[in-house]
């Protein structure tokens, strides 16, 4: 069963494969600013410099546990060049949290994400919440991107904001706890501690009727 904000509901957390809630999060933004990285950095806890640009779209799926409620992430990374352009608006729909990129080091990385929040305002729904990810923050000398920068557009865009660094998986967890923690917020589900620790692990399970995730 799906509600209105594309999120769906397992239905029994205690059999195998089972979930209580699946969030659909999307990674956008220019070619070449890591965002597969990201994404198989998180999924997989592997970096893969020589990785090839993605060619329409792809995902992963994680599961975490997050005050004892079992959350599969359903991870779609999408292609940055122009052409590939109306194929990843299309993924818009049914997302519940966007990771936005840019690279610390391409000015024109960063100046591109006005076109990209704006294909977010038009085709993603008004809850959908947004993370804005500095990317490369190991390549500190090639910098020409300050955070200040960085986060002053994420206040003015209502975005979450944070630098990462896939090669030394420097704040990769981090970026999709806080987009969970704000997607669990924007939801009517109550959130017991907003800022738990996500978790690979499976805690022991609460009783069935006990729904915060």
């Amino acid at each position: 069963m799906t509600d209105k904000q594309g999120i769906d509901r397992g239905q029994n957390e205690n059999s195998e494969g089972k979930y209580d809630r699946i969030f659909k999060l999307l990674v956008v933004g220019d070619c070449d600013v890591g965002k597969t990285s990201l994404m198989l950095r998180y999924t997989t806890d592997a970096f893969t410099p020589d990785s090839v640009s993605t060619v329409g779209v792809d995902f992963k799926l994680k599961t975490i546990f997050k005050n004892g409620r079992r959350i599969k992430l359903q991870i779609w990374d999408t292609a940055g060049q122009e052409r590939f352009r109306t194929i990843t608006t299309a993924y818009f729909r049914g997302a519940v949290g966007i990771v936005l990129m840019y690279d610390i080091a391409n000015e024109e990385s960063f100046r591109a994400l006005q076109e990209w929040s704006a294909q977010i305002k038009q085709h993603a729904a008004e809850s959908t919440q947004v993370i804005l990810v500095g990317n490369k923050s190991d390549i500190e000398k090639d910098r020409v991107v300050p955070t200040s920068k960085g986060s002053e557009l994420a206040e003015q865009l209502g975005f979450l904001f944070l630098e990462a660094s896939s090669v030394l998986n420097h704040n990769v967890s981090q970026v999709f706890e806080q987009l969970v923690d704000a997607i669990c917020q924007q939801t009517t589900v109550t959130v017991a501690t907003p800022s738990a620790k996500l978790t690979d692990s499976q805690p022991a399970l609460r009783p069935a009727h006990s729904c915060s995730c």
